[in-house]
């Protein structure tokens, strides 16, 4: 906006996503319209009241342009506003215009497909849960594969990143949310934001979220500890707050080519409560593991005590038939 605005180009209204406009909002944090306290420009709010412009909302629009900091996981919601928006802007003949930006976990494509059953605005579409693909990719596989309603399909363009490729591992310049904060946390995020649909702390609260893992029933089972407080603008009520956590670190570890299953299959196995440990309702800020997880599979296999290697196995045939679907929307090699 800032840049658009220095080169004399006409802005009507700033469409706000999770996170606010400035990314200063705490993940889930209802955001409301306003205006942008920088610029004036007036703010409507896409994680509020409505998540898809509405047709007054779009009046006076000839263009719309999109451009957001994906992450690459399929929890991380800047694809369901993508969604909703190319639906607003199919229905609205607008056309959109969607400036590409590289994606840092661009470098693999990982996880179970998401069924229809667990669609939901944290996974919409039947992905992976790490999918490989810029959001600009991902926006012409939406229109594509017609998962707009009723097949509807956006006038589409998407502005390409020079000289980039999936083999880059690309560093963010600027953290995308409050909570993903470094590279580190940006990488360990699609096996660690699993956690959210469990009894276990991943950082939040502190100030290495997404590079943490612990709960208090695990004092004596592993020695490294931390204590969640409420940080403004970060976290306002963490799970476990004020106590200690134990647990690891893994602000060191380093990053492979797929997702971590071993630490789920660890702390569930070191969880003294088994029954406690997926079970959210004394826990209003625990996520819904199975929508997470895009399938109710994933969590019975952990309890059913399966082993990373087989529960990989059964991702199969539906990963490699996401990865044909993937090959047609590429823009990078």
């Amino acid at each position: 906006v800032d840049f658009l605005l220095k080169n004399k180009i006409n802005i009507q209204k700033i469409y706000a996503p999770e996170h606010g406009f400035r990314g200063t909002a705490d993940a889930g944090e209802h955001v409301v319209d306003g205006k942008d306290v920088k610029t004036g420009i007036p703010i409507i709010s896409l994680y509020g009241e409505n998540r898809k412009p509405k047709p007054e909302q779009l009046e006076g629009i000839d263009v719309l342009v999109f451009d957001l900091q994906d992450v690459g996981a399929r929890f991380y919601t800047y694809t369901s506003t993508l969604h909703y928006v190319m639906e607003a802007c199919a229905e609205n003949n607008i056309p959109l215009l969607v400036l590409d930006r590289p994606n840092p976990n661009g470098f693999y494509v990982d996880g179970p497909v998401l069924e229809p059953a667990f669609k939901s605005f944290i996974g919409m579409h039947p992905v992976p849960i790490v999918y490989g693909m810029t959001i600009g990719e991902y926006a012409q596989m939406i229109n594509g594969e017609k998962w707009l309603k009723d097949g509807i399909q956006c006038n589409l363009n998407v502005i390409p990143v020079a000289n980039y490729t999936h083999k880059d591992r690309y560093a963010l310049p600027i953290k995308p949310s409050p909570n993903l904060n470094t590279q580190q946390a940006i990488l360990l995020y699609p096996s660690l934001c699993l956690f959210e649909g469990t009894i276990i702390s991943q950082g939040r609260g502190t100030y290495h979220p997404f590079q943490v893992l612990g709960a208090p029933a695990l004092g004596g089972k592993f020695s490294y500890a931390f204590s969640p407080k409420s940080i403004p603008g970060m976290s306002e009520n963490p799970i476990h707050l004020g106590q200690n956590c134990y647990g690891l670190d893994l602000s060191n570890q380093k990053i492979g080519e797929q997702l971590n299953l071993d630490r789920l299959i660890t702390f569930y196995k070191a969880y003294p409560n088994k029954k406690a440990f997926f079970d959210n309702k004394n826990y209003p800020q625990m996520g819904n593991f199975d929508k997470l997880a895009g399938t109710a599979s994933l969590k019975q296999q952990i309890i059913q005590g399966k082993s990373a290697r087989a529960i990989r196995k059964s991702w199969e045939p539906a990963l490699s038939r996401f990865k044909l679907i993937r090959k047609k929307y590429l823009i990078y090699p």
